[in-house]
């Protein structure tokens, strides 16, 4: 009684906090000129935030879709995922590692905001961990915007001067109240593994995605053979790979998963080839 307890004031305090930081990007649509989403190049649709969408759409706001970390995808998915957001909205690649792509998104930004005069504010929203304040450094060339492999880093609005115009608001990442499901959020790098109850869970789905999309990479990754077996039975394999062992030999699946999550998460483990 007492554990479920605890376990509604927890989420009671998360959904307080989340419809808190709601209203924080929706006061940026307010006061911005352009909006840009940035999203996740390996996973456009599962990272677009459709609320904030029609909550730009409704303010009559130009927007741009930035799909970063590109450097992680093929070029033709990313032609494929460009076309598919163009009925949305302009869309630009830019690879934050790669320092691909800024430049271009300063002139697309200076192109549908078409204002003379003054500064051009320019909000930036998107979910937690997607690059939102990397993208912004890209853009300003300098480390202003405070950044961190922790996803949901940036806790309020943060405001950026990039000079030659242009001003920044920086978003805290907003998770929609219907989306519980773990297994994406781990996916989509929404929480790192420190954040995440069922690790394990986590890093079997993931595990089960490379089977599927790229076999080579898993195996070349972390030096084993998986053959025929099954998503758990390569969790082992990888723990006893890594070393990660528990004082009778067991392997320390725990370890292994928050590995393999970590790995996803940084973009050691692509998808794609």
């Amino acid at each position: 009684m007492e554990i479920q307890y605890r376990f509604d004031i927890a989420f009671l305090i998360e959904k307080k906090i989340m419809a808190s930081q709601k209203m924080l990007v929706r006061d940026v649509i307010k006061k911005a000129d352009v909006l840009l989403e940035v999203v996740d190049a390996r996973f456009p649709e599962d990272t677009r935030n459709s609320e904030a969408e029609r909550d730009i759409t409704y303010a009559k706001k130009p927007f741009i879709i930035v799909l970063n970390k590109c450097d992680l995808v093929p070029k033709e998915k990313l032609e494929k995922a460009k076309t598919r957001m163009a009925k949305i909205a302009p869309a630009v690649f830019v690879s934050s590692k790669e320092k691909f792509g800024t430049t271009m998104l300063r002139h697309k930004i200076l192109e549908v905001a078409n204002i003379q005069g003054r500064d051009i504010i320019v909000g930036c929203i998107g979910y937690p961990n997607t690059g939102k304040s990397s993208v912004i450094n890209g853009v300003t060339g300098k480390n202003k915007a405070s950044t961190s492999a922790i996803s949901g880093h940036t806790k309020g609005i943060q405001i950026v001067n990039a000079g030659s115009r242009i001003v920044f608001l920086d978003t805290p990442g907003v998770i929609p109240f219907d989306e519980h499901d773990e297994y994406m959020q781990g996916l989509l790098s929404i929480k790192d593994a420190t954040h995440l109850k069922d690790q394990i869970g986590v890093a079997l789905k993931i595990i089960e995605k490379l089977v599927v999309e790229s076999k080579e990479t898993l195996e070349s990754c972390y030096n084993v053979t998986t053959g025929d077996k099954n998503s758990y039975e390569i969790l082992e394999m990888i723990g006893m790979q890594s070393n990660f062992l528990k004082k009778k030999g067991e392997v320390d699946e725990t370890r292994a998963a928050i590995k393999i999550i970590n790995d996803w998460q940084k973009g050691s483990l692509m998808t794609y080839n």
